[in-house]
């Protein structure tokens, strides 16, 4: 249901629609960049790691104000659809998701992360569990959610399209990765979700804008150093759209901090506009 953590033969689904990207028209706004981030931290604003857990003793990561870890109890009675929510501190089965936390504080140093633990040691998950983790999140007012993970059956098509409708309509954003094998994926299919996708270059804040969507925008994500927990690794360079994903997930946390009226279409319309590909046209 996840990209790899490690470096690709190839480079991810989707990144080579960012070679040479064409210029896109944003919205005629004078110091976009300006409007959009200057002065913003992240407070106030709350940040849900939808992954395989956070490692809040990370030095990368910091505090994590909200844990929950989604599983299924075998043999549920006859009426349970045997999801449990574990509330509490948890580890990070892996690292993948400590690596996307600590993009995003990279971003939004004031944020109030979250981590919502949905995928297992193997960094595979059930789509139930993805569905009702980022339900859960939702219910509880968090305004972003990074989901560097995916599910290419489609058996869960509309299930997960109604989570991400219903997110959209609550004012939550999704910031999705698209997966790194080519093909179609979910939610990052899915117009109510900012879909992302990994571009080569060094710059954080190089994100472009893809004319030709399903995915819509490129971030750094090819080589990138993340952080990284278990068998003592601090970080680890790393190449997918897992770790795109969250570069663009901080941008919107900065967003919504500075304007927390914001809703998601409009935040797609900010992004656009703050693209490196974007050219703003007097009328």
């Amino acid at each position: 249901m996840s990209d790899a953590p490690a470096d690709l033969d190839d480079p991810p689904a989707w990144a080579d629609a960012f070679d040479g990207v064409s210029a896109v028209r944003a919205l005629p706004l004078a110091d976009v960049r300006e409007w959009a981030f200057d002065g913003a931290t992240g407070a106030g604003v709350r940040v849900a790691v939808v992954d395989s857990g956070v490692d809040a003793a990370h030095p990368a990561v910091g505090e994590v104000a909200r844990s929950v870890a989604v599983r299924r109890v075998p043999d549920p009675p006859e009426g349970d659809d045997g999801i449990r929510f574990d509330e509490g501190p948890h580890d990070d089965l892996v690292g993948h998701g400590t690596a996307c936390a600590g993009i995003i504080r990279l971003f939004a140093p004031e944020a109030e992360l979250w981590s919502v633990r949905v995928l297992g040691a193997n960094l595979k998950g059930q789509g139930g569990l993805l569905v009702a983790g980022v339900d859960w999140a939702v219910e509880r007012g968090v305004e972003v959610l990074n989901l560097s993970l995916s599910s290419k059956s489609r058996a869960m098509f509309a299930t997960l399209h109604e989570v991400a409708d219903d997110a959209y309509f609550a004012g939550s954003t999704l910031v999705c990765a698209a997966n790194n094998v080519p093909g179609p994926t979910y939610p990052s299919q899915f117009a109510s979700v900012v879909s992302v996708a990994a571009r080569p270059g060094d710059d954080p804040w190089g994100l472009a804008c893809n004319p030709r969507p399903p995915v819509e925008f490129g971030a750094r994500g090819i080589d990138v150093e993340v952080a990284w927990s278990g068998d003592g690794e601090t970080s680890i360079v790393a190449t997918g759209n897992s770790f795109a994903a969250p570069h663009v997930a901080g941008m919107v946390a900065l967003l919504r901090s500075k304007h927390p009226w914001l809703a998601p279409y409009q935040v797609k319309a900010v992004l656009q506009a703050v693209s490196v590909n974007a050219v703003t046209a007097a009328s």
